[in-house]
């Protein structure tokens, strides 16, 4: 558990500016910040950050809230594990009671995960600066490879000890389990027990963008990889790793990124630790494997610009151009440079200054047209085959979303080859319209196939109506906006009571007031939960609802008061109108009647349904019908129905 006290020091010291920009570029908007919501497929960013609230909303999604919410919602994890997240980044120490045995084992199985990739990271780099082996074996091959300590150190790299089941024996002794050991692939389990999965290579770690652990390569030492196909071995997909949606090195260079507004993107491990020791720190890599959309998505939100980064061999060449119209779709800017032979961005970077590098890639990098079109259009002359490389090159530009940048490739393409622009307009406007019906087709199709799996199963479809419970929750949310943002002010003042004595009524006191006199609660638990502790600091001095709710320790009642004062700060530079305390008062008691009206309407439905199911007690249920009734009608008269 973690005091309050902590707690409170916690959010003091937490900028939720500095928190979103872990994860998302945000430029400056007027007062706020914005940036591409990564909560879903944004193309124009429609994330808002504002730093005088301390909030977050995206106005396409409706995703938002406090920098607790954000990291609850972005980094699947608990309330507790992103105060230790913010913790951590603040340097604020937290004091917490031990653990029970009973309590470690509801830990769960991802957060056990992570605990033993971040116990095996330190492992592995202990092998390497103090084991004889690890010493005269891994940190003498970094040395070999130039990689200075320094950028050792960075990237956290390791060795694993030549021997089965090193590392199997040394987690068990730290207390470790067997379980988790399996489940991360640090270890396998074969016919004749478990053994280490990277004896003898070097270790480079996975990071998650947030800085986790997530995975490890492992490379065979240079004297042992003649003859051995498999160079690198990868940590296998997990519960906390799925090798299409991370990127190496993002962790380390995301700062970078944002900071040049574009990123390098490298094929292994050593390219992009290179490149780091050249200078040149925006940069990452996809590891030999296809980009995957995840992989392009979690880019754009740094950055539109990226330059393939590759060495000129075949291999080169090929990885270069089978992620080009993925890039272009996610609304990537794509230049390419192929390095010239026989170097890679390792060896280049180790030849060259960081100035130097930069110089040579904004002298030679292309733009993907220019690019294509000297590979597979230059020089053929067959017009079939002509033919068809320009088509590729049409339809990449076709998937580009931005109609405008459609339109610069397709004048610059014209002005390369000489062609008329109306045809290749006419060519690629054909291209669009058959993605499109094969889009609509293959929506049809798994609709027809949703309601075919509906009608084996006896299942309705999905119709939305509208009953009183609907309406009563829709009110009392209502409601529970105006305790959360006013809940504190007076609204009734000098209310006299039965001893001649005089008091006063707060937005939260009046609703507590009314409802209790009709026996009256709210559906959503938590609501009621958030009503009990406005009433009980009502009165204090400096109270306010909202300031203290959203910093609430328990998450639930945090989450929904975040989420009622982000509806409230729209977040814009427009003009924001305020409420006049009459018309606080006015709605929150049309509110009430709103909610007493709907209450009693359900249950004069219950009671009615009553009498005709229950014969026995008809005299009991008709009269307490006949007083529901005459409130019904008493509250309905009120508000003019």
């Amino acid at each position: 558990m973690i005091d309050r006290e902590t707690i409170d020091k916690i959010l003091d010291a937490t900028n939720i500016v500095d928190v979103v920009s872990e994860f998302v570029t945000l430029r400056k908007s007027g007062v706020n910040y914005k940036g591409l919501c990564p909560f879903h497929d944004d193309k124009t960013p429609s994330f808002m950050v504002s730093p005088t609230k301390q909030i977050c909303k995206c106005f396409s999604c409706g995703e938002g809230g406090t920098a607790i919410n954000f990291l609850m919602k972005h980094e699947q994890i608990t309330y507790p594990e992103a105060l230790r997240w913010l913790a951590k980044k603040y340097n604020i120490e937290i004091q917490e009671k031990e653990l029970t045995d009973e309590e470690k084992q509801e830990q769960s199985d991802r957060e056990s995960m992570f605990i033993v990739n971040e116990w095996a990271m330190n492992y592995f780099k202990d092998v390497l600066n103090n084991d004889p082996d690890g010493v005269a074996i891994g940190r003498q091959y970094f040395r070999s490879r130039g990689i200075r300590d320094d950028i050792v150190e960075k990237f956290n790299l390791g060795f694993s000890l030549n021997k089965r089941d090193a590392l199997d024996l040394a987690a068990k002794k730290a207390g470790y389990k067997e379980e988790f050991l399996i489940k991360t692939g640090l270890c396998i389990k074969g016919e004749k027990g478990v053994y280490d999965r990277y004896a003898g290579r070097v270790i480079f770690p996975w990071f998650n963008v947030s800085g986790k652990v997530v995975a490890f390569g492992g490379r065979l030492l240079d004297a042992r990889t003649k003859g051995v196909q498999q160079k690198y071995v990868n940590s296998p997909d997990s519960e906390i790793y799925h090798k299409e949606r991370e990127l190496y090195g993002l962790y380390q260079g995301k700062k970078a990124i944002a900071k040049e507004d574009c990123v390098y993107m490298v094929e292994g491990y050593t390219d992009v630790i290179a490149m780091h020791q050249c200078g040149l720190e925006n940069v990452v890599a996809n590891s030999g494997t296809a980009l995957s959309k995840h992989q392009i998505k979690l880019l754009r939100r740094f950055t539109p610009n990226i330059i393939l980064l590759y060495d000129g061999d075949e291999a080169g060449i090929h990885a270069a151009m089978r992620g080009t119209d993925m890039l272009l779709a996610e609304g990537m800017k794509v230049k390419v440079l192929l390095l010239p032979d026989g170097d890679d961005p390792d060896s280049f970077s180790r030849k060259h200054s960081a100035t130097e590098f930069k110089a040579y890639i904004e002298e030679h990098a292309e733009d993907f047209i220019s690019f294509k079109i000297r590979l597979t259009v230059d020089n053929v002359s067959d017009p079939v085959k002509r033919s068809e490389a320009i088509g590729g090159i049409v339809k990449s530009i076709s998937v580009v979303d931005e109609k405008i940048l459609r339109d610069e490739y397709i004048t610059k393409l014209s002005q390369r080859l000489g062609l008329q622009e109306s045809t290749l307009i006419n060519s690629m406007n054909g291209m669009i319209s058959h993605d499109r019906e094969e889009k609509e087709k293959e929506y049809n199709r798994e609709q027809a196939q949703e309601a075919l799996q509906r009608e084996k199963e006896g299942k309705p479809m999905a119709i939305r109506l509208t009953t009183v419970t609907d309406q009563i929750k829709q009110i009392e949310e209502m409601l529970i906006k105006s305790i959360v943002r006013d809940g504190e002010k007076i609204i009734y003042e000098n209310v006299p009571t039965e001893d001649g004595e005089t008091i006063n009524f707060s937005v939260a006191q009046f609703v507590d007031f009314d409802l209790s006199a009709d026996r009256l609660s709210f559906i959503n638990p938590v609501y009621n939960r958030i009503l009990q502790e406005v009433l009980a600091h009502s009165g204090e001095d400096g109270f306010k609802a909202e300031e203290y709710l959203t910093r609430h320790t328990d998450y639930e009642i945090s989450s929904v008061a975040a989420e009622m004062a982000v509806d409230r700060y729209q977040l814009s530079k427009g003009f924001q109108p305020q409420e006049r305390e009459g018309g606080l008062r006015q709605h929150v008691e049309h509110l009430v009647l709103d909610f007493r009206y709907y209450c009693l309407k359900e249950k004069v439905e219950e009671l009615n349904k009553a009498l005709k199911d229950n014969k026995e007690n008809f005299r009991a249920i008709m009269e307490e019908l006949e007083d529901v009734n005459g409130l019904f009608r008493e509250v309905a008269k009120k508000l003019g129905r």
